[in-house]
């Protein structure tokens, strides 16, 4: 199991980190979905088949996509 934490500057309110539980919960593999409003920051644990690629990915497509490192 992986564990990985993502910032995600779009995420405004507890709705937005709801919607992204929602849609993350239906990857194959992603276990458990937790989010903080106010540090929009979001936890995920999966195994595969999820992976980092397709946890970003999805993210981008619902318009949550990750901060990039710099």
């Amino acid at each position: 199991m992986t564990t990985v934490n993502y910032s995600i500057p779009n995420i405004n309110c507890k709705h937005c980190v709801m919607t992204i539980k929602n849609e993350l919960s239906e990857l194959p593999g992603v276990q458990k979905v937790e989010g903080d409003p106010e540090t929009k920051t979001i936890e995920v644990v999966f195994d595969a088949p999820a992976s980092e690629d397709s946890i970003k990915s999805l993210l981008k497509e619902i318009n949550y996509p990750v901060k990039q490192e710099k």
